[in-house]
């Protein structure tokens, strides 16, 4: 029950941060979407169902509140993707987003330093190219997604608005096939919006594991997003 209790607050929780946060980008007028970054804390903590679960209630809730149409239901492809990504690189590397951190020894010298700074680099490269992963996948899955809904209406507004739709008309001019442009503007949008929400749900994460499974000591094979199911 509590295993139960604790998934269900994760996903909660995750959910209504996730809204609030990408709400907030909204209002203030910065040019990102922000809505994944506690999808990735959340599947980091609690696995690959967890974080699907609080991608699929953040676009559905999101786009009840604040949508313009049945359109944006189905970007929630695109938030359950990046809980499916997050948990792949997991697995792919399982040692430098394995959450527990190494405590250094209080007669650290010269090469423990070393050591820890080595620890530090490896999980900021993986980071980074997690970011990039991210960066591909939503852009593509998501130029995807907008093509087909302007294929079936055609009032649509290709890359949505503000910076995205901006990119699609300095670069393209309506000179590119709709999928190319749609794939093609997200990309710059992409790239800083994943870098942050990667190292931002990293480091939720870890404040996450602290409080939920500072008392369970994972085994040797046992992966980060593994934690809670046996906390």
């Amino acid at each position: 029950m509590r295993k139960i209790m604790t998934m269900i607050f994760l996903c909660l929780a995750g959910t209504l941060l996730n809204i609030t946060i990408s709400r907030l980008s909204f209002l203030s007028g910065i040019p990102l979407y922000l809505d994944t970054v506690l999808t990735i804390s959340v599947t980091l903590t609690g696995g690959l169902f967890c974080g699907a679960v609080c991608a699929a209630l953040t676009n559905i809730i999101y786009h009840t509140l604040w949508g313009y149409g049945w359109e944006g239901y189905l970007f929630a492809v695109c938030n359950i993707a990046t809980a499916f990504i997050t948990w792949l690189f997991i697995r792919i590397f399982p040692g430098e987003l394995d959450l527990p951190q190494k405590k250094p020894l209080n007669n650290a010298g010269a090469s423990v330093r070393s050591s820890l700074i080595g620890i530090i680099m490896d999980r900021v490269i993986v980071l980074i190219i997690f970011s990039f992963a991210l960066c591909l996948g939503m852009s593509f899955l998501g130029g995807f997604i907008a093509t087909v809904i302007i294929l079936l209406d055609a009032s649509y507004i290709p890359s949505g608005s503000g910076i995205a739709a901006t990119f699609s008309t300095t670069m393209f001019k309506g000179n590119a096939p709709v999928i190319i442009a749609e794939i093609v503007s997200r990309i710059p949008v992409n790239i800083i919006d994943r870098l942050l929400s990667s190292f931002g749900g990293y480091g939720i994460a870890l404040c996450l594991y602290k409080v939920f499974c500072s008392k369970h000591r994972p085994r040797k094979d046992e992966t980060a997003g593994d934690v809670i199911k046996t906390a």
